[in-house]
Parts: C-alpha cells; structure tokens; sequence
C-alpha cells in the first residue's frame, strides 16, 4: 500500500490543517480529538509517513520509534489520565477500524471507560 500524502493528520503535520496541540517534538505530535469517545481523548501521530502499526515498526528507525513511545506516555501525563487510568488504541486497517491511513494512537481517560469492544464481530 502507498502512504496517502493528502490524508488528514499528514496535512495536520504539514501545518495545512490546525489542531489543538498538546505536545510537540521530533518524533511526535500530539492533540485532541475532534470527535472524542471520552471525557479526554488525545492522538499521537509520528512524524512521517507510516500508515499504521506495521509500516512504522518496519521503516521506523530505533530512535523514531522509542521517541513515538515516550510521547505517548509524555502526553498521558500532560492531559491528566494517568493517576486514574486510561487505554491506548491504535487501529489498523478497515477491520480494525482503521479512519485515517495514517499511524497514531489514541490516548482515552478522564473516567471509567465501558468495555473494550461495544458489539460482537459480524461474521460477513
């Protein structure tokens, strides 16, 4: 698959598009969630042109991807979910929910979040 160049979050970091910013450095950018699925809803992106979870472990350099982390664990502590509790999703392809093609991890706390999964899986 090819990286999509015009997707939203790569014309966020492009500075096309603004976005409420939490957080900033060379690995990473962070901000909120225009339509958030909790009281805090937070994404992290990296910097460059992964589509998702597979694209970035496999090209990613050592230093791109332990900078990715940091800034997510960064942001937690920024946005005040950590003492409570909160949970990382990172969605990969249409089956897994997958809207933007490009890599970035959701960060959702500021309450008791429900189940994991809110339905069964269709067998279509």
């Amino acid at each position: 698959m090819t990286y999509d160049t015009n997707n939203i979050f790569a014309k966020i970091l492009r500075g096309e598009i603004p976005c409420k910013k939490i957080y900033e450095d060379d690995f990473a950018l962070a901000f909120y969630d225009i339509h958030p699925a909790a009281p805090t809803h937070a994404l992290v992106i990296p910097k460059g042109a992964y589509e998702n979870h597979e694209a970035f472990t496999a090209n990613a350099s050592d230093e791109a991807m332990a900078g990715f982390s940091r800034a997510i664990g960064k942001v937690a502590t920024m946005i005040g979910v950590t003492e409570g509790g909160y949970r990382l999703i990172a969605n990969s392809g249409a089956n897994g929910g997958q809207e933007v093609p490009h890599y970035h991890v959701h960060i959702l706390g500021g309450g008791r979040l429900g189940p994991m999964m809110a339905g069964t899986l269709n067998s279509d």
